[in-house]
C-alpha cells in the first residue's frame, strides 16, 4: 500500500512540475520562447552530400588533346513528370545541359590551359533533331569544337552515333572517347581528370563511389533471395573513358553475340578486358527525380557557381 501511494504522489509530482513548466512559457516573451524550426529540405541533402563526398583526392591536370567527350543528351526524362525532358529543365538559371556544355567547353579547357595541358579535341553533342535548331547558335560559337549527332533508339545506339561523328570530325588525332550523361551537371574538373588519366593507363575507367545502401536480391519481387556483400559493390557514375579502338570492338561484338549491356565499360568487360575504377564523388549524382533537383540546386549553391550564359 505505501508503495502505492508513493507511485501516485511521484506521479502527482511529474503532472505538477510539467503543468508549472507550462505556466512559465506563456509568461516568456515570444521572443525567448523555443520554437523547433523545421530544416529545409535542400538544406539537409546539402549537409549530408557536402559531408559524404570528401572521397576524391586532387587529381593531377591530364592533357586531354586525344579525347574527345560524346554528350548524351537524348533522354526523354520520363520520370522527371515534367513538360520537357531533364536536359532542359532549369538548374540554378540555366538549364541541365548547358552545365556540362560549360565545363567541357570554358571551364575544362581554361583550367588545363593554365595547367600547361591541351583541352578535348572535340564534343559531339547527341541530342533529338527536333531540339537542334535551338542549339544550332552555340554549335556555331564553338564551330570545330562542338557538333550534333542524332540519338539511337537505346543508350548505346547515341552512344555509337556520338563516337562515329567523332571519329568523323576528329580522326585519328582522337585516341580516347569520354562518354557522359547530360543529366549528371555536377561532376568535377578533379573527377574527369582522375577517370581520364586512369583510362590512358588501363585502356578504360569509369567513375564510382563505393555502395553506401544495402543491396537485396529478388528473383520474384516479392521475397528477398540473399543480400549482397555491399564491400564488393560500387555505383558508377559517368564520364566513362574508353580507348576508342577497343570501344568499336565492343560494339561489334555486342551486336554479333546479342549481347544486353547497360552502360558503356560494360562493353569493354564484354571483351574480358580491364575496367579501372576511379574514386568519384557522391554528389556526381543523376537527376532522374524532382528531388534530385532540389539536391542539385543545393550542391551549386554551396559552390558559389555562378548562372551559366553560353551566347553571353
Amino acid at each position: 500500500m505505501a508503495l502505492l501511494f508513493r507511485r501516485k504522489d511521484a506521479h502527482s509530482a511529474t503532472l505538477l512540475l510539467l503543468l508549472v513548466t507550462c505556466c512559465i512559457l506563456q509568461l516568456l516573451p515570444s521572443s525567448m520562447a523555443w520554437v523547433p524550426q523545421r530544416t529545409p529540405f535542400s538544406l539537409v541533402h546539402q549537409r549530408i552530400l557536402l559531408r559524404e563526398s570528401k572521397t576524391t583526392l586532387a587529381a593531377t591536370a591530364e592533357d586531354m588533346s586525344d579525347v574527345g567527350f560524346v554528350l548524351l543528351a537524348g533522354g526523354t526524362g520520363s520520370r522527371m513528370k515534367a513538360s520537357m525532358p531533364k536536359q532542359f529543365l532549369t538548374l540554378r538559371e540555366s538549364p541541365v545541359l548547358h552545365h556540362s556544355l560549360h565545363l567541357f567547353l570554358e571551364r575544362l579547357p581554361e583550367y588545363l590551359k593554365q595547367e600547361g595541358k591541351e583541352g578535348p579535341a572535340m564534343v559531339v553533342l547527341v541530342m533529338d533533331p527536333m531540339y537542334q535548331p535551338d542549339y544550332q547558335p552555340i554549335v556555331d560559337k564553338y564551330k570545330g569544337r562542338l557538333a550534333f549527332a542524332n540519338p539511337g533508339k537505346e543508350r548505346q545506339g547515341s552512344v555509337e552515333n556520338g563516337l562515329a561523328k567523332l571519329v568523323e570530325l576528329a580522326g585519328s588525332s582522337c585516341e580516347y572517347v569520354a562518354v557522359h550523361d547530360s543529366a549528371r551537371p555536377l561532376v568535377t574538373i578533379d573527377e574527369i581528370c582522375g577517370v581520364v588519366a586512369d583510362a590512358k593507363e588501363y585502356g578504360a575507367a569509369v567513375l564510382g563511389v563505393p555502395c553506401k545502401a544495402t543491396i537485396k536480391e529478388s528473383i520474384d519481387g516479392v521475397l528477398v533471395s540473399r543480400t549482397i556483400p555491399r564491400s564488393t559493390l560500387w555505383e558508377v557514375h559517368t564520364p566513362q573513358v574508353i580507348k576508342i579502338p577497343t570501344l568499336l570492338r565492343g560494339f561489334a561484338k555486342v551486336e554479333a553475340e546479342q549481347l544486353e549491356v547497360t552502360d558503356d565499360v560494360s562493353i569493354v568487360e564484354a571483351l574480358g578486358e580491364p575496367v579501372k575504377l576511379t574514386l568519384g564523388e557522391y554528389t556526381n549524382l543523376k537527376i532522374t527525380t524532382p528531388e534530385d533537383m532540389d539536391v542539385a540546386n543545393a550542391i551549386l549553391e554551396e559552390r558559389k557557381q555562378s548562372p551559366i550564359k553560353l551566347l553571353a
